[in-house]
């Protein structure tokens, strides 16, 4: 047995240090994702008036009707949605409103109609902290009021200053759905008091007194719980302050298709120039700020910003910050559909003309609920011919909010999983079997990258590594990256994979079976465990890593996510800071080797 084999086969029976979580619990003691396979029941409220609503829900019922909702619309969104989501209840109310403008309200009853023990008509409650909705182009925001007056009322109720509605709609435009407008305003909030409450800078709690010194240009940011309570307090927006500008379009250092606008030259940090090179991915539409602390901890690299629909049919908005040569890229073949009739060729009979999305949203962890799709259907057999406008509308923004497509005449359903993995770039039946729920399914494809995207960026790779490349993978997935490498045609010699789902695990250790793979996979559990002298034992066994990949979850990023967008200081996004200290590890382990 060669000094290689040896170690791996050390390594192996030492991954027992490994597998528990941070705290000796199971893999599961952090909630990455809420469960969306469950419908969960509501209890409704048994009376329409504020009188019979009872004690333990008054205060919600009287928050919703101080904000200008009738008691009527009040009662039947409680009754519908339950008190605990909030959020569920307010999009109800809205779509009420909306309804209640139109001269043929009472014809779309059937829509609003409201079953005494019905469970929620939606999944919503399950959009998990990892979504991100997409709003522009194909896939506007959910609800798009059809007047300024209408929005300003609506932001200044939920308890922003006329001044902060007023800059939000002039910078984000006079289309953006309130959703984009509160969280540009959220957003600003959140980076004002960040500003304010950034402490003194200490040593990081994983780094010796000389490995900070040495990164003493990398500022973290860190908050007591008290601190960081006081994010969430409304604070006056100045004209002259506003989050960072995306780019528009979102293309990134270039697109395979348009060679004249790329990108093939940039300077790079010293400290940043590979080998070993870094690729580090999260959602694009974060709060402000978070992009510029994760540019300032990968050694000021300039973050590339791509929305996937230019490599598929539907739309992930993504920012990677990477050290990779960008010139001679070149995309996988064969290029895949670039729109939904291309992708989905069975719904071409069936699609309305006045249903003129090309693009799917972006993909989520979760999908909408039988009883949505049958109640959309009910509401479209009314009438024989084209619906009328204010019933387009509303089927519109379920489709847009959910990923639905048409299966039938006047039949939606979700996305089934396989299709989900053609459209993220993964193998068919990626996801499949082995004891994996349909829910596990829906949660790590929409957790996972684009493979598309992810291999454009990486197939520089190819002519560097001809005899094959040694991966750290960490936060893994389901193996978006050595998908996209094996899909490249670079042999993965050597894969050390850090991932806590076992679940996801359990996936790429299916997929490196069944793809016959004959380099070495080495998989941990958790990355607060990842310790120096276990990465020092596994540089020396493979001898270095050439690339070290991953994107740390976004919980705490995305829109989605009303209650805890606390950026890089939430509970699962601040996991960002350990893809920084191991790959700084890596970084010092093997430049010293050398």
């Amino acid at each position: 047995m060669s000094d290689t084999d040896s170690h791996f086969s050390a390594l192996r029976m030492g991954q027992g240090e490994m597998g528990g979580s941070s705290d000796g619990g199971s893999d599961d003691n952090i909630d990455w994702n809420t469960e969306d396979e469950i419908e969960i029941e509501k209890y409704p409220v048994s009376c329409c008036s504020r009188e019979a609503a009872g004690p333990s829900n008054t205060k919600l019922f009287d928050h919703f009707v101080g904000m200008g909702f009738s008691e009527k619309l009040v009662s039947r969104a409680i009754n519908e949605n339950g008190q605990e989501n909030t959020d569920l209840i307010l999009e109800s109310l809205l779509t009420y409103a909306a309804i209640e403008d139109s001269p043929q309200e009472q014809q779309i009853g059937i829509v609003l109609s409201v079953c005494d023990n019905a469970s929620s008509d939606y999944e919503e409650n399950l959009l998990d902290d990892s979504s991100d909705f997409d709003s522009d182009s194909d896939s506007e925001g959910i609800y798009n009021p059809s007047s300024e007056e209408k929005k300003m009322t609506f932001l200044t109720e939920m308890g922003y200053t006329m001044n902060e509605a007023s800059i939000a709609m002039e910078r984000c435009g006079a289309d953006a759905s309130e959703a984009e407008l509160a969280d540009f305003i959220c957003a600003h909030q959140m980076s004002k008091a960040e500003d304010a409450l950034l402490p003194e800078e200490k040593p990081l709690p994983w780094l010796s007194v000389d490995d900070f010194r040495k990164s003493k240009k990398r500022k973290f940011l860190r908050y007591d719980s008290c601190k960081r309570n006081t994010i969430r307090d409304k604070k006056p927006m100045c004209e002259d302050d506003e989050p960072i500008r995306l780019p528009n379009p979102m293309v990134g250092f270039g697109l395979p298709t348009d060679s004249c606008s790329q990108l093939t030259h940039r300077n790079l940090p010293e400290p940043a120039i590979g080998p070993p090179y870094f690729y580090y991915e999260n959602v694009a539409l974060a709060p402000k700020g978070v992009w510029d602390t994760i540019s300032r901890f990968l050694y000021d690299v300039e973050p590339e910003f791509v929305d996937s629909k230019y490599f598929c049919a539907c739309a992930r908005k993504r920012g990677y910050v990477h050290n990779l040569p960008i010139h001679n890229r070149c995309p996988l073949r064969p290029i895949p559909p670039l729109t939904i009739s291309e992708a989905l060729p069975m719904t071409k009979r069936w699609w309305p003309n006045w249903d003129t999305r090309t693009k799917l949203n972006c993909i989520q962890t979760c999908v909408g609920s039988a009883k949505l799709t049958e109640r959309i259907r009910k509401a479209l057999e009314d009438y024989d011919g084209e619906p009328p406008l204010y019933i387009q509308n509303y089927v519109l923004n379920e489709c847009r909010k959910w990923n639905l497509v048409w299966v039938g005449r006047n039949k939606l359903a979700p996305l089934e999983p396989d299709e989900v993995e053609m459209l993220l770039g993964f193998p068919r039946n990626h996801t499949r079997g082995g004891g994996i729920s349909r829910t596990d399914r829906y949660k790590s494809l929409g957790n996972s990258f684009q493979v598309d995207t992810v291999a454009y960026h990486l197939s520089v790779l190819k002519d560097l590594y001809p005899g094959g490349i040694s991966l750290l993978s960490l936060f893994s997935g389901i193996g978006g990256a050595e998908v996209a490498l094996y899909r490249l045609g670079i042999p993965l010699k050597n894969v050390v994979s850090v991932e806590i789902s076992e679940v996801n695990r359990t996936i790429v250790r299916c997929w490196w079976d069944q793809t016959n793979q004959k380099g070495n996979l080495i998989d941990f559990a958790d990355i607060q465990q990842f310790t120096a002298e276990k990465l020092e034992q596994l540089i020396s066994a493979v001898g270095g890593f050439d690339l070290v990949v991953g994107g740390s979850p976004c919980n705490n990023l995305a829109g989605s996510n009303r209650y805890h967008r606390d950026g890089l200081e939430g509970k699962e996004s601040s996991l960002f800071y350990h893809y920084f200290r191991v790959l700084d590890l890596v970084k010092s382990i093997m430049s010293k080797d050398q």
